[in-house]
């Protein structure tokens, strides 16, 4: 999943360069109409996955939309992190990281959380905050 904006240009572009697709959308902008795509999507076997903490933040906090998917498609929610060695840090809301050429990086992930087909808001929600204290599990500070 990429923003419609124009930074999710460049990153919907540097991942179709490496064979992957991008379905574009937000929670702020053509969001339901993502969702719905990455829906069908997955249930044809793809994976899917995006940035869970939105196009404006605040960082680090997770957004329903990944609970959302993992429910309506059946597959599981598999929170993990990846952290290079060596990287610049832009100075955006995010602080996006951008690994270094050549540097090497760790990938760290925690158990796949399920979400059931028939959950109802308050499972939902159970399950949005077992998945935001699993990232925070994964990112130190």
């Amino acid at each position: 999943l990429s923003s419609q904006s124009k930074d999710g240009e460049y990153i919907a572009r540097f991942i179709r360069r490496f064979g992957y697709g991008a379905v574009r959308g937000s929670s702020s902008r053509g969001g339901v109409g993502a969702l719905v795509e990455m829906i069908r999507l997955a249930r044809k076997g793809l994976p899917m996955g995006f940035s869970v903490d939105g196009p404006k933040g605040p960082r680090h906090v997770a957004k329903s939309g990944a609970v959302m998917l993992a429910k309506k498609s059946g597959l599981p929610i598999l929170p993990f992190a990846i952290r290079p060695k060596s990287f610049w840090t832009v100075s955006t809301w995010d602080k996006l990281v951008i690994p270094k050429p050549f540097t090497t990086a760790v990938v760290s992930v925690m158990p796949p959380i399920e979400v059931s087909a028939d959950s109802d808001e308050d499972e939902q929600q159970a399950k949005l905050a077992e998945l935001q204290s699993a990232l925070e599990r994964l990112s130190p500070g």
